[in-house]
């Protein structure tokens, strides 16, 4: 085992404090990881505030991370010191049931291991559960290590590892392309990676935000149009209009608006979570054969696809660099919508 220093929330409601962790042993299939940059996302707020129920303390979250490697186990071939790696949501799977053999580990029948807060055997993470990015160091299986290309600074990289893949595996699934309009509703976290992956991809991105605050910069990242979501005229102006929608935020909408706007065979993809059931009314579904479906992040080949396109078109996170210290304040900010456009610890200030 080896010590690693990491940022600890010790309650729901207390403050970050740094802490001393154990990391695993390296085994013949691991990987050590020096980490640079931990992104923090909003689910690791829910999380560490135990806003979803269930969460442990101490809570060292952190799924967004990019850092160097250290050490490999002596079955390791993919990756040798010195490499530029990255850790997303997921630290292991079954790897045996359809999900896992058709690369959707994230889908694992018997349940994906998350990088943090997830219970796990004691012999085989001291603790037993799992301790995530937040932290000088982690020991992760070769399988679950992505390498992250020279074309992308490790620090806008780091967001893609859950953001970027967040976004780029509904795109690719309900292929966004040329020929396709898109719409990418919230331009935050999630949405901004959204319009670049898109617009790169070639499809039309409009994005539907509440407030036109933020067009310029949803212009300079990709997007044809924009749109405030708080004028009624959109709804009516944008009826039937696109094959793909995305919706990246978590409030509780009035998704029959948003299903109208579907064209014939169009697709509205859920990724945010809202904390009330969602009511649809069938005809808006039944009469252009619309769908509204659901997506979480993408397995492990597709994440490193997805990183492999985001650096041959430029793509990085739009960030906010931030020392460990300002942990909580950052968190307050994610909830007030005060930042452009992710938050990512610098960890050599832990």
């Amino acid at each position: 085992m080896s010590t690693a220093a990491a940022y600890a929330l010790p309650s729901a409601d207390g403050s970050f404090e740094k802490v001393a962790i154990e990391r695993r042993a390296l085994g013949p299939d691991d990987v050590a990881i020096d980490i640079k940059f931990a992104g923090i996302c909003h689910s690791d707020i829910h999380t560490a505030r135990d806003e979803w129920g269930g969460a442990r303390y101490p809570c060292v979250p952190g799924h967004e991370i990019a850092g160097i490697v250290s050490a490999v186990g002596s079955s390791v071939r993919k990756y040798q010191v010195g490499d530029r790696v990255g850790v997303g949501c997921l630290v292991n799977s079954c790897g045996k049931c359809a999900p896992c053999l058709a690369g959707e580990e994230q889908y694992c029948a018997k349940g994906a291991t998350w990088t943090y807060n997830n219970p796990v055997p004691e012999d085989v993470q001291p603790g037993g559960y799992t301790m995530g990015g937040y932290s000088t160091h982690i020991v992760v299986d070769e399988k679950f290590v992505v390498g992250i290309p020279e074309g992308i600074g490790l620090d806008v990289a780091a967001p893609l590892l859950c953001a970027g893949i967040t976004l780029y595996s509904p795109l690719r699934h309900w292929g966004a392309g040329p020929g396709k309009k898109v719409a990418i509703i919230g331009m935050g976290g999630l949405g901004h990676v959204g319009v670049k992956i898109a617009a790169a991809l070639g499809a039309e991105v409009t994005v539907l935000s509440q407030s036109l605050r933020k067009r310029d910069d949803g212009l300079r990242m990709g997007a044809t149009n924009y749109y405030a979501t708080s004028d009624k005229e959109t709804f009516r102006r944008l009826r039937g209009e696109f094959d793909l929608i995305i919706n990246t935020v978590s409030a509780d909408l009035p998704i029959d608006n948003y299903l109208r706007l579907l064209a014939l065979d169009g697709t509205l993809v859920i990724l945010g979570l809202p904390e009330k059931p969602m009511s649809v009314t069938g005809r808006n579904l039944a009469g252009f054969r619309r769908s509204l479906s659901g997506s979480m992040i993408g397995g492990l080949a597709q994440t490193q696809e997805m990183l492999n396109f985001c650096a041959a078109h430029g793509i990085g996170a739009e960030i906010e660099l931030i020392s460990a210290d300002d942990i909580d304040a950052a968190y307050d900010r994610v909830v007030a919508s005060d930042v452009q456009y992710r938050f990512v610890i610098d960890t050599a200030s832990i």
